[in-house]
């Protein structure tokens, strides 16, 4: 799974060279973060509307959007995919409760 991410993460980093005119991605960098977010608010609310409905195939077709759209977001915020993974392996074998609770200590401090 993390070589498709890893593949897609470099091409989203070739894109923010490409020209807005012929590239999709390269014209969301050039709109800047604010039109990346709106898009992946609106394929989250298309992902939850496919979701609720129960139709599967949507609902991956969806997601792929979804995830797509998140990556371009952390592409331009600097960050991989790699970054992500390595949260979720930290929280790995922690409770949500407990990781809620470290999130909470954390922000104490």
């Amino acid at each position: 799974m993390s070589d498709t991410l890893n593949r897609l993460a470099e091409l989203l980093e070739q894109r923010k060279s490409a020209d807005p005119q012929t590239s999709y991605v390269a014209k969301l960098y050039a709109k800047g973060m604010d039109s990346i977010l709106k898009k992946v608010g609106e394929e989250a609310a298309e992902t939850i509307i496919a979701a609720k409905n129960g139709d599967n195939e949507h609902l991956i077709y969806e997601t792929a959007d979804l995830w797509f759209h998140t990556l371009v977001m952390l592409a331009q915020a600097g960050l991989k995919p790699q970054d992500i993974l390595d949260e979720l392996a930290r929280r790995e074998g922690l409770s949500g409760l407990e990781e809620k609770a470290s999130r909470a200590e954390e922000g104490a401090k």
